[in-house]
């Protein structure tokens, strides 16, 4: 089935697109989420509506990601965790402890946009990045640090 998707859905396509897509996945999970239209005639007149819009929202978008990126950039979060011996942390510090901590400092960011290969086991300092947009990524550094027993 040809769908003109409304929205970006990842490992499909970009807004905008006509993408061909088995029949259930269309019926079940693009039609049903208004992630996407069937591709009927009428609706094509309307792609390029479409297009205008989105290409204004897409530009409106990436200046806000930009922007937050240059916040983020100048940015050093500590996290501080219980430790043992060799500086290995007691359980890890995953994306979710970076959202909560960007949002403790007055940023708002989805956990699911940090791209954190794997939870951090050590205490240390890393560069964490962060995909804001489709084609703005920011970095943001991390100090994880020995909690200071009382």
């Amino acid at each position: 089935m040809k769908v003109i998707l409304q929205q970006t859905v990842e490992k499909l396509g970009t807004a905008g697109e006509i993408v061909e897509v088995a029949d259930g996945y269309a019926r079940n999970y693009l039609l049903p989420r208004r992630l996407a239209l069937p591709a009927t005639p009428g609706n094509l007149r309307q792609l390029e509506r479409l297009r205008a819009r989105l290409a204004r929202l897409e530009a409106a978008q990436r200046s806000d990601a930009e922007r937050l990126a240059q916040q983020l950039s100048s940015l050093t979060l500590t996290i501080a965790r219980k430790a043992g011996q060799n500086d290995q942390l007691f359980g890890s510090v995953t994306a979710a402890d970076i959202a909560e901590a960007l949002a403790a400092q007055g940023v708002a960011v989805d956990r699911r946009k940090i791209q954190l290969a794997e939870p951090i086991k050590l205490i240390g300092e890393y560069e964490v990045p962060i995909r804001l947009h489709g084609a703005v990524t920011a970095t943001v550094r991390v100090a994880v640090v020995r909690e200071e027993s009382a």
